[in-house]
């Protein structure tokens, strides 16, 4: 009598739904992933790395640290040597450079006096 009901509950099968809609939430979720967070840092990083390797002498640079400095030489593909203050002058890997403000504007001698 109880295993008759107990069969009856089992085949009932009705509304189950398939493995890829179980899954749908997750494709979902891993593609706001991507198209939100993932691409966006990509594309930061590929232009972070144009931007150094673009590094010239005479840029105006911002480091990691907050120095705000101007490059002096460029050494290799990792080293550049930058000028904080007149006279000293550092080493810094290539990659710790976060901002090129561009090169100084050339000082304008003839001001005009009225």
């Amino acid at each position: 009598m109880f295993i008759s009901e107990a069969f009856a509950q089992a085949t009932g099968g009705a509304g189950e739904p398939s493995a890829f809609m179980q899954f749908l939430p997750f494709i979902l979720i891993i593609g706001v992933f991507y198209f939100l967070m993932i691409r966006p840092q990509q594309k930061r990083a590929k232009e972070h790395k144009a931007m150094v390797a673009a590094l010239r002498r005479g840029d105006n640079v911002i480091t990691q640290g907050g120095i705000i400095a101007k490059v002096s030489k460029v050494i290799d593909d990792n080293e550049v040597e930058i000028e904080i203050s007149s006279g000293v002058k550092v080493k810094v890997i290539r990659s710790t450079i976060t901002t090129v403000m561009g090169k100084p504007a050339p000082a304008n001698d003839t001001v005009d006096k009225k």
